[in-house]
């Protein structure tokens, strides 16, 4: 089902966060939608200065309405809801990290599953009184969900019943609650299993980004499992290109043999299915971080770098099989892991320059 962006309007949550204020931007940008209303709730999970500069990009745009606030606060959902009446969700809202969930179980309880409930609840009391509300719910899910799933590449139709983390239980949860909505109360939902999305103006807990603050402060990088690692990185403008041409293209609604809604849902995996080995990973970081100047070209690495054991919640290998989204959106991405951690290497310099400077000095 075509979903059009001329003159709607987009509630998206987690607007502050890496993909969120990315994929605000590109509609920004693009001119087409009524208004984008971003909510987020500015937590202090990682460096606020980040969520600040992404949100002030964002604020130029007279479309943009911020609103600061969590999704698990179903109050506050309900009342934007009523007063912006969204034709389209993006739900990117969530308390992300699979090393955080170990310590932290609340705070995913809270946005992950409560806030997502929330929004969907939401979105089905969008219908009420013969409005036409929602058009399209589409929501981030996990490449996490796999957990110790040896199979690989991975599909959304392999069994994902074994999470080694809560952060992706919480997350498979989010799929079986948009099941559920979708088949009872007839809502087109889209969900996404993200696979290691890094960029500029990227999380700081992820490797590629604290690899590098560690590296410049001469602290140890822990690679895991010996290096034996495999990641399939997925640069941030692929993700958006997908995203948008997603949130395009909801699923059908139809009725199935009893008479009730056949649901309209759809799960894909949405990453580069490329997988990279880790140590390769790093040599290619290092290498962009001498081009930029950041480090000399005689610069020995090694001494900074640590192989340990793997830790707990991680897994060896993510592979994504993406081959059913490439022919629902007409896209594949092409971004190199060099080309892409170019970009990074470079954002992180302009945007770090003056700590940059005092470090050196």
């Amino acid at each position: 089902m075509k979903v059009s962006l001329k003159n709607k309007v987009v509630l998206l949550t987690g607007a502050a966060g890496f993909i969120g204020a990315s994929l605000a931007e590109r509609l920004l940008k693009d001119n087409q939608i009524s208004a984008v209303i971003g909510i987020d709730n500015i937590n202090d999970y990682y460096d606020v200065n980040i969520k600040k500069w992404r949100l002030k990009k964002l604020k130029k745009y007279n479309k943009f309405v911020f609103v600061k606030a969590g999704i698990e606060n179903k109050n506050t959902i309900n009342k934007i809801f009523a007063q912006y009446q969204p034709n389209i969700v993006v739900n990117l809202a969530a308390q992300a990290g699979v090393r955080y969930s170990i310590t932290n179980p609340d705070a995913y309880i809270n946005s992950n599953i409560i806030g997502f409930y929330n929004i969907v609840e939401a979105c089905r009391h969008s219908y009420d009184n013969g409005n036409v509300g929602v058009e399209h719910l589409v929501y981030a899910s996990s490449s996490s969900v796999y957990g110790m799933n040896k199979k690989i590449p991975y599909k959304t139709t392999d069994k994902v019943d074994c999470p080694v983390s809560l952060y992706a239980a919480t997350k498979k949860s989010n799929e079986l609650i948009a099941h559920a909505y979708s088949k009872l109360y007839n809502i087109p939902t889209t969900g996404l299993r993200f696979f290691t999305v890094y960029g500029p103006a990227g999380r700081p807990d992820m490797a590629y980004f604290s690899f590098t603050n560690k590296l410049l402060n001469n602290e140890k990088i822990k690679i895991f499992n010996y290096g034996n690692c495999k990641r399939d990185f997925t640069y941030i403008d692929d993700i958006i290109e997908s995203l948008v041409r997603v949130m395009q293209k909801a699923p059908n609604r139809k009725l199935g043999a009893d008479g009730l809604p056949n649901p309209p849902y759809h799960l894909f995996n949405i990453g580069n299915s490329n997988p990279e080995n880790l140590m390769d990973f790093v040599k290619i970081l290092e290498e962009e971080l001498v081009r930029v100047g950041l480090f000399d070209k005689d610069y020995d690495f090694r001494k900074n770098e640590e192989l340990v054991p793997m830790q707990a919640g991680d897994v060896v290998v993510t592979y994504a099989d993406t081959k059913a989204l490439e022919k629902y959106i007409k896209f594949k991405p092409q971004t190199s892991l060099k080309n892409g951690l170019r970009s990074f290497v470079e954002w992180y310099y302009n945007f770090y320059k003056t700590d940059i400077k005092k470090i050196k000095n």
